[in-house]
């Protein structure tokens, strides 16, 4: 996905930063450890993760296809966490912990799930992406694909800021 905004570099988050923003996702949101998603890659242009196929997040046991569930909050999950990583990149003169503290009041607002495929697979990927961040509401475009590339089910989000 690239985005549409009018930054000319991306930028750059410190290790600690990263490492902060990636316990409270994977660590401290504990819904986010039951679906066992990981964040691969964090910029300020968007965020990448992946969920590994568990028994446990079957939503079909005869097509062992993955829980439509599954599929939506890790899409929500991940359109926050990039909705966070615009936030820090904005707020870049804060330090890091300080920065951390904006995501208090973050939540979903609206959300929009497109299921296209089955999700049949061992692993799959999530991306997400802030299209626009305004003072109150973010918006957001994510991907859920199979380990393959393929496009399985986009998402389009609004999450409150302020």
């Amino acid at each position: 996905m690239k985005s549409e905004a009018p930054d000319a570099s991306p930028v750059v988050f410190e290790p600690e930063f990263i490492a902060r923003l990636k316990e409270i996702f994977e660590e401290r949101i504990v819904f986010n450890q039951v679906l066992g998603l990981k964040i691969d890659d964090m910029t300020s242009d968007g965020v990448t993760g992946h969920i590994e196929m568990r028994r446990e997040l079957i939503g079909h046991f005869a097509h062992q296809r993955l829980h439509g569930g599954v599929i939506s909050a890790g899409l929500d999950a991940m359109g926050g966490l990039a909705v966070m990583a615009a936030i820090g990149a904005r707020h870049m003169d804060e330090p890091p912990m300080q920065r951390l503290m904006r995501f208090g009041k973050l939540g979903t607002i609206d959300l929009r799930i497109d299921y296209l495929r089955p999700g049949i697979g061992d692993s799959f990927v999530l991306r997400a992406q802030v299209m626009r961040l305004g003072s109150r509401v973010a918006s957001t475009r994510m991907e859920f694909l199979g380990a393959d590339g393929k496009l399985l089910s986009t998402g389009a989000g609004a999450y409150i800021v302020s």
